[in-house]
């Protein structure tokens, strides 16, 4: 018997949890198909969520009604705000997770969503009607119909495990690999490559000696990742640090003989902002140590993630190097760390849209698009999602620019520049960063959810009370006005000039804040600090962002134009041959997007764009 659905979506990690929860937000019928429900809200790697480019990632989610930030702060253990002693635009909130409460979080959250079913089975084969999707063969023989595919296979598709010389079929750690959807899609000919993650091994807590260890305690006043979530309730869990030692540099360089990533049996390349330790030793080898972080997976578990050592080393290996580091002498190893290498599609390939450009209706999210990390997975889950909700419903595709959001700075990266190693999200990537902080996601996407149709009327009321509270007070800081000597008596030093100064003039400078306000105007103390917060980081914000806001617009004028999909490059009269064959194979979707291609000069830009002026004005 067939079924037949909107969208369906394959996997149940993060970016699928997100996919198909948007597509069914938005109203449409939608599968989530996943090999175990047990999968659903599974932690593969690090126990955290969050951190500096990725925090920013988890808090767009939530402010387009994803899931993530909600059981993040459910299952958070430890919540801290890198980079808290910076400005706003370099802040990042960040949350050690308790993995068993994660993983009731999704599901519960998956259950309450209208219009989504999921289903446990693994899927063998993609259904084509001439160059479109039309649906997907389960391996148990069932068929299942759809408008519109979400591929999240994550690190399955031809996964395989390396531990030392052992090489494991896998697409984590027990796990059978998805070897026939792999297969199934090198032979439609997408373009396809492999890349390479690791993961290292698992200690028991109870077998460390912290009296050792420097303790890293969460902030004191826990700051929560939704914007739903009034205040994190669970009493938080210190992480600790320790440092590799020359000691345990000498025991990894004498096992690098059965390490894969020097014996040549991993031919994909790995993250270079998150290496294994080997990489390290190897590259930095004047370092006399490397800090590691001991985090706890969870409340009522023992076991301990040493973020900082991935490895694909020995077992033996692994247990000589271990136990030379400070603390760790007496640790039991409850599972060895590895590297898994497997296939991902060319992000070049897709649209902004994350639509395949050979196969309409096909849309990629998450690792399978050359991504590491939950944040970047949720993030493309949740636009992949809503795109094929809107493809099956046949209307018009949502974008997310650069200058609107870090999402739109990722995607923008994948689908223009690919990737030649797993892509992080780091806040440095965003031009626009000044705006696109942590603290006013929900006012720069909300509204954009809302159009959309995947934001709940719960949100967009707590929104809608929360923007017109910012605005109240904003309008009433511009309206009160202090003396210099006024200011001055409440610790403002400004010059003795006779100019009177409005509370959001005062608050602009990087030295005032909001309780130097209420030594003047005590009135505002009944201001909620949420509230506080947001009005005094847009005070001082205030100058920098109209200068960043001229400059959008200016390069919006510029570069927003349209460049047809058809477009005949070979036909625009001087341009290089190297020109016409990338942005043939590229189909930029603006000048924006053709700016940001590797290989596209000045010159090809100039030409462009007098190309798309002649043919608006012949129009």
């Amino acid at each position: 018997m067939k079924q037949f659905f909107d969208v369906i979506v394959i996997g149940g990690g993060h970016a699928g949890c997100e996919a198909a929860a948007a597509a069914a937000r938005t109203g449409a019928r939608t599968a989530l198909v996943t090999k175990a429900l047990s999968d659903l809200g599974v932690m593969s790697c690090n126990p955290a969520i969050g951190g500096l480019g990725k925090g920013q990632l988890v808090r767009e989610i939530d402010a387009l009604d994803g899931l993530m930030a909600r059981a993040a702060d459910y299952a958070g253990m430890q919540f801290r705000v890198l980079n808290r002693s910076r400005g706003p635009a370099a802040r990042g909130p960040r949350a050690q997770i308790d993995r068993k409460l994660y993983a009731e979080a999704i599901p519960a959250l998956l259950n309450k969503v209208a219009h989504l079913s999921v289903i446990e089975a693994m899927v063998g084969d993609v259904t084509l009607v001439g160059d479109r999707v039309a649906g997907v063969l389960l391996e148990d023989g069932r068929r299942l119909e759809c408008s519109a595919l979400v591929v999240t296979a994550g690190t399955f598709l031809r996964g395989v495990i390396h531990i030392g010389q052992e090489r494991i079929p896998a697409g984590r750690a027990d796990e059978a690999a998805s070897n026939a959807l792999g297969h199934a899609f090198e032979r439609l000919g997408l373009p396809m490559g492999r890349l390479k993650t690791g993961t290292p091994a698992r200690l028991d807590g109870k077998t460390i000696d912290y009296a050792r260890l420097e303790p890293q305690p969460g902030d004191s006043e826990p700051e929560p990742f939704s914007y739903l979530t009034d205040s994190v309730a669970r009493v938080q869990r210190d992480c600790y640090i320790t440092r590799t030692t020359l000691e345990t540099h000498a025991a990894i360089r004498e096992g690098l003989a059965d390490s894969p990533l020097f014996s040549g049996a991993i031919t994909g390349r790995g993250p270079r902002y998150c290496p294994s330790i080997e990489d390290k030793v190897t590259r930095f080898g004047d370092r006399n140590g490397h800090q590691i972080f001991l985090e706890p997976e969870g409340f009522d578990s023992d076991t301990v993630y040493p973020n900082g050592i991935s490895t694909s080393l020995s077992p033996e290996t692994q247990r000589r190097f271990i136990q030379t580091i400070p603390g760790l002498e007496e640790c039991t190893i409850q599972r060895y760390g590895y590297a898994i290498e497997y296939d991902y599609f060319d992000p070049r390939s897709l649209f902004p849209t994350l639509e395949s450009k050979r196969i309409e209706g096909l849309f990629f999210a998450g690792q399978v698009n050359g991504t590491t990390g939950y944040e970047e997975a949720g993030a493309q889950g949740l636009l992949a999602g809503v795109n094929a909700a809107r493809r099956a419903a046949g209307v018009a595709p949502a974008i997310i620019k650069r200058s609107d959001g870090f999402v739109g700075v990722m995607i923008d990266d994948l689908v223009t520049r690919g990737v030649s190693e797993p892509y992080r999200m780091f806040s440095s990537r965003a031009e626009y960063r000044l705006s696109l902080r942590a603290d006013n996601a929900d006012l720069r996407l909300t509204p954009v959810g809302s159009a959309l149709g995947c934001v709940s009327h719960e949100r967009m009321r707590r929104f809608e009370d929360r923007r017109a509270k910012i605005a109240e007070i904003e309008v009433q800081t511009r309206t009160l006005v202090a003396t210099p000597n006024e200011a001055n008596a409440a610790g403002i030093a400004v010059n003795a000039d006779g100019v009177r100064r409005s509370a959001f003039d005062l608050l602009s400078r990087p030295d005032v804040s909001f309780d130097h306000l209420l030594r003047i105007w005590p009135g505002l103390s009944a201001v909620p600090s949420d509230i506080r917060l947001q009005v005094e980081t847009n005070a001082k914000y205030a100058v920098y962002l109209d200068r960043q806001t001229r400059d959008i617009e200016s390069y919006a004028r510029a570069f927003d134009a349209a460049l047809p999909d058809a477009l005949d490059y070979g036909a625009i009269p001087g341009l290089s041959n190297e020109a016409r064959l990338k942005l043939s194979e590229a189909r930029p979707a603006t000048l924006a997007h053709a700016y940001r291609l590797e290989g596209v000069t000045p010159a090809t830009m100039t030409i462009l764009a007098a190309y798309v002026k002649r043919k608006a004005a012949a129009e």
